[in-house]
């Protein structure tokens, strides 16, 4: 089941380093479930102002404060104003304390917080320790130094708590995905390390805790004299989207006709046309904010109003809010208030579909093409797992990216056999790739998934179709398919035995799911399982040695006959 509330693992390391004392402070509030549902979790650095005295005190009382008043408050005026109103309080007696207590004289500290509420990171901060994240193994510093960049007074802090009797938190929004990483640190971090080596630490698998205490090594090593302070978070499970929200969510954003090559929406910048189809139109695009490349899918006008394509923006981004898989295509959630009009944001892929690399020489050799098979199968179990029916798997959705991985893509036609008021009686899939059932109006499901998958890694191996090619708005009739053999000559006939068995005209004949046919294909390719030739005929293939049998008792016959 898909998780109901956040779940994340922390790691903190905070070191006095070459400094005498550590003006640093480091926070983290884990609430019990109710209030983590309404306000979230929070995370803070603050990093006392060294230039004035009371810095420790500043850091302490700031992170403190700003908990207790945060968390008391209603949550439904918003993360924003929550923040801001907390923050108030402790800057004014700061402020004032700095300019009366000689012993607090100019007593100020940076602040950087993390709230993670729901599916949402919010990013409050000012001066300058900083917030970076890693997702997907590309890494974003969150936030902006405030400080004075030029000259020798780079390390001046113009806005921090305390300096003003008031001060501006900035505040950024993210859509949380699980396994992201999130990084708060002060500025002995940063001042010693580059963007590039804190990528690398962060992109180690050990525990939060070991992570943390690496980056604080790093800078140590790279020489920082300043207090170190790091706070690492990962991110391991996100709440399920609510459906019906993310519906009124969808019905509520306009839409019209699509942008062109050049435009600018929601921040995204418009780069290139990708491909203009019936229905929508994708752009690689620029997410300047995170450096992200992307590509933007828009629906065109006329289709938008029908109820077909709003479910299909609505599929995907459900989908994307309930399944993590290596192997399928992501729909990034962008955060509250950010999309103005109806689109999908996903990932930009770098390489080519499995039906582009079916187009060209040499062909996929046995070993190229089981591991495809592996890995799209597991792709496809993923989804089963969570209840959802792809029906469109086919070479074109298959995504052969360029370091090696494996993504399905086009999620808009998925079936959600468990949300359905009423069963679909449309089959959107492509018909060459469709299974028998389909065409006498059930409805899809796992097993005419493994059809599809079936007949996917036949083409993948031959080119062709088991069955011949279907047309669409036809009737086909399905005999018995061509061999794989008959193409390729050079496959062995395990292969063919398990890709027959996926693609049975008899549904029951088929395997009972694609993880069982994934697992066979893996063990059959290391040479775990027997290859079929030698086995018997039987089980090799029933048909010819039912026939076989047949000839053979003809003859008897006709023999019999003969010395009567």
């Amino acid at each position: 089941m898909p998780p109901s509330q956040l779940d994340i693992a922390t790691g903190r390391v905070s070191t006095t380093g070459r400094r005498p004392d550590n003006q640093d402070c480091v926070g983290l509030c884990l609430p019990p479930a109710g209030l983590r549902a309404s306000h979230g979790i929070l995370a803070a650095v603050a990093d006392g102002v060294a230039g004035g005295k009371g810095g420790r005190i500043a850091a302490e009382l700031t992170i403190r404060d700003f908990t207790e008043t945060y968390y008391a408050l209603s949550s439904t005026i918003g993360v924003l104003q929550a923040s801001a109103r907390s923050i108030e309080g402790i800057n004014r007696w700061l402020n004032a304390q700095g300019r009366s207590d000689p012993a607090l004289e100019n007593c100020a500290t940076t602040f950087t917080a993390l709230i993670l509420r729901g599916r949402t990171a919010h990013i409050l901060h000012v001066g300058d320790s900083r917030a970076y994240r890693l997702s997907n193994g590309h890494l974003a510093c969150l936030t902006e130094d405030h400080t004075l960049n030029r000259g020798g007074l780079s390390h001046v802090l113009y806005r921090a708590v305390g300096i003003e009797p008031a001060v501006r938190l900035d505040h950024i929004q993210l859509s949380l995905q699980t396994r992201d990483r999130f990084l708060l640190c002060s500025d002995g971090v940063h001042g010693a390390l580059s963007d590039k080596r804190i990528r690398a630490l962060l992109r180690d698998g050990s525990a939060p805790e070991a992570v943390a205490q690496a980056v604080v090594n790093a800078a140590l090593d790279a020489g920082s004299n300043d207090n170190i302070s790091a706070l690492v978070i990962d991110v391991l499970a996100v709440p399920a989207v609510d459906h019906a929200a993310l519906a009124q969510a969808l019905a509520e954003l306009p839409s019209g006709a699509p942008p062109k090559v050049g435009d600018v929406v929601d921040g995204f910048r418009l780069e290139a046309q990708i491909s203009d189809g019936r229905f929508s139109r994708l752009f690689k695009a620029a997410s300047p904010a995170d450096g992200r490349t992307v590509v933007l899918k828009f629906p065109h006008a006329e289709a938008i109003e029908t109820d077909a394509c709003r479910r299909a923006f609505l599929r995907e981004a459900w989908v994307a809010g309930r399944v993590r898989s290596p192997w399928l295509g992501e729909v990034i959630e962008l955060a509250p208030g950010r999309q103005t009009r109806l689109y999908s944001v996903m990932p930009f892929y770098e390489g080519e579909t499995l039906e582009q690399r079916l187009a060209r020489t040499p062909p996929l050799t046995l070993a190229e093409g089981v591991n495809i098979a592996v890995r799209l199968a597991k792709g496809v179990a993923s989804l089963h797992r969570a209840g959802i029916v792809h029906r469109d798997i086919k070479p074109d959705n298959v995504m052969l990216c360029r370091d090696q991985g494996l993504r399905l893509i086009d999620l808009g036609v998925v079936r959600l056999p468990r949300l359905e008021e009423t069963p679909e009686t449309d089959s959107p899939g492509t018909p060459s790739y469709m299974a028998p059932e389909l065409f006498v109006g059930r409805a899809a499901d796992e097993r005419s998934d493994l059809f599809a998958l079936g007949v996917t890694v036949y083409r993948a191996f031959t080119g062709a179709y088991p069955y011949g090619e279907v047309e669409p708005f036809t009737r086909p009739r399905f005999g018995t398919p061509v061999a794989l053999t008959a193409h390729r000559h050079d496959l062995p006939a395990w292969l063919e035995a398990l890709i027959g068995r996926a693609i049975a005209t008899e549904r029951t004949e088929r395997f009972g799911d694609v993880l069982e046919f994934a697992l066979q294909l893996e063990h059959c390719l290391a040479g775990q399982i027997p290859p079929l030739k030698h086995l018997p005929l039987l089980q090799r293939n029933p048909v010819r040695f039912w026939q076989g049998v047949s000839v053979l008792l003809t003859l008897a016959l006709i023999a019999s006959l003969a010395f009567k």
